[in-house]
């Protein structure tokens, strides 16, 4: 599993640290809309010049801010927010995957539906697998993608045994699956079970939960 880079995590957490500080964090929020002289952060915020200057040299110290001289009035300038004052502040992609497997217990819900939701925002090859396959999709996993006109792939329940290879990002979406794997699985949603339920409800909750998941995953996994 590749990780952050040591330098740029404390990029990173100088950033949160500039942005601890409530008044530097209204001073960003005011420049993402446009640039303020100092005067008028001031103004705007109720701080003393003095204050205003302390906290405009923190943010410039780690890069978050950048300042100009006024082209009518030199002796003014103006405060920019940089052009990656806000890059890291956010988790970044740190992760690389030739596959993403899903996983769960029987193979019959939230890992075939999680794999394919994953195809409609990655171009990273997806499937599923279960730790004891059953011997069908259930029917509520294909009702649910009916109702959201999510195309299921056309596979019926696999051992992933049969699926997993070394070199797969493994995402495990039940809890059984996830403490009989162990230290297989790379990430581990903790998303109850549907079919428990069998109710349209319980599908579309777990469905709500693996599409929130998966947009946040995706755009941070990076194909090896």
């Amino acid at each position: 599993m590749n990780t952050e880079r040591t330098d740029q995590v404390e990029v990173r957490a100088a950033k949160h640290a500039a942005l601890s500080d409530p008044s530097r964090l209204r001073i960003v929020d005011r420049l993402t809309l446009g640039d303020l002289s100092p005067t008028e952060i001031g103004m705007a915020l109720g701080l003393p010049s003095n204050l205003v200057t302390h906290h405009l040299n923190v943010l410039e110290s780690v890069g978050m801010v950048s300042r100009s001289r006024s082209e009518a009035d030199r002796r003014r300038s103006y405060v920019h927010l940089s052009d990656n004052a806000l890059r890291g502040l956010t988790p970044g992609r740190v992760e690389r995957a030739d596959r993403v497997v899903f996983v769960c217990t029987a193979n019959s819900a939230r890992s075939q539906l999680a794999a394919a939701l994953w195809s409609t925002r990655s171009s990273i090859p997806a499937t599923s697998g279960g730790t004891h396959p059953t011997g069908r999709i259930d029917p509520g996993a294909v009702a649910a993608a009916d109702r959201y006109t999510l195309a299921l792939h056309d596979e019926a329940p696999r051992a992933l045994t049969s699926v997993l290879t070394d070199s797969d990002f493994v995402v495990t979406v039940c809890d059984s699956a996830h403490e009989e794997l162990g230290a297989i699985g790379h990430l581990h949603w903790s998303i109850p079970d549907p079919v428990r339920i069998g109710t349209d409800d319980a599908f579309d909750t777990a469905y709500d939960e693996l599409e929130r998941r998966i947009a946040e995953l995706a755009p941070r996994l990076a194909a090896s």
